[in-house]
C-alpha cells in the first residue's frame, strides 16, 4: 500500500481517485455476514429498587421505585476530577449515585441535584444498594429475627416478602 501526503489543495482529487474504485471493491466484495448474536450469559447488569421513603419532586410526586446500573471503571473515576468533589470529598457519593441511578419513578435523567434533594435514609439505602450490587454481585442481605434469633436473606431491592 502506498503512502500520500495529503494537501489540503489535493483532497478532492484524491477523494475522486479514490471514490470509484471503492465502489467497484464494494460491489465485487461478498455480503458481510450477518453479525454474531450475542448470547445471554446471565450477566444482571441492571437492579431494580425501592426507596425506604421516596424522592419527592417539585409536584410532590413521590418516586419510590427505581433502577440502578453496574458501576464502571469510568463511572468511579469520574468523580475524582469533579470540581464539587474537590471542594468537598463528601459529595463524591452524591455524584457517583448519579451516573449509576438510571431511572426513579418517571424520572430517567437522574442527575446530582436529584440525589441531593433525597432524603438521607434513601441516601444511605442506594450507597449500600451500590456497595452491595458492584462488590457482591447481588442485593440479597442475611439478617436476624430479634424474636426468634432465626435467620434468613431477604432481597433489599424492594421486594414484598412472599413474592417472587
Amino acid at each position: 500500500m502506498r503512502r500520500r501526503t495529503v494537501t489540503a489543495g489535493n483532497l478532492e482529487e484524491i477523494l475522486q481517485a479514490t471514490e470509484p474504485a471503492q465502489a467497484s471493491e464494494r460491489a465485487a466484495a461478498p455480503p458481510a455476514a450477518a453479525p454474531p448474536r450475542r448470547e445471554d450469559h446471565g450477566l444482571r447488569t441492571e437492579f431494580e429498587f425501592e426507596l425506604p421513603r421516596g424522592y419527592v419532586d417539585e409536584a410532590g410526586t413521590v418516586h419510590r421505585h427505581g433502577s440502578m446500573r453496574l458501576a464502571t471503571a469510568r463511572d468511579e473515576l469520574r468523580p475524582q476530577i469533579d470540581l464539587r468533589v474537590k471542594e468537598n470529598p463528601a459529595y463524591l457519593s452524591v455524584v457517583l449515585l448519579s451516573q449509576v441511578i438510571t431511572r426513579i419513578g418517571s424520572i430517567s435523567d437522574v442527575h446530582a441535584g436529584i440525589v441531593e434533594r433525597m432524603y438521607a435514609t434513601d441516601v444511605a439505602f442506594l450507597q449500600d444498594f451500590y456497595r452491595r450490587v458492584n462488590s457482591e454481585g447481588h442485593t440479597r442481605a442475611a439478617v436476624t429475627c430479634p424474636h426468634c434469633e432465626g435467620g434468613f436473606e431477604v432481597d433489599l431491592s424492594g421486594g414484598r416478602l412472599g413474592e417472587s
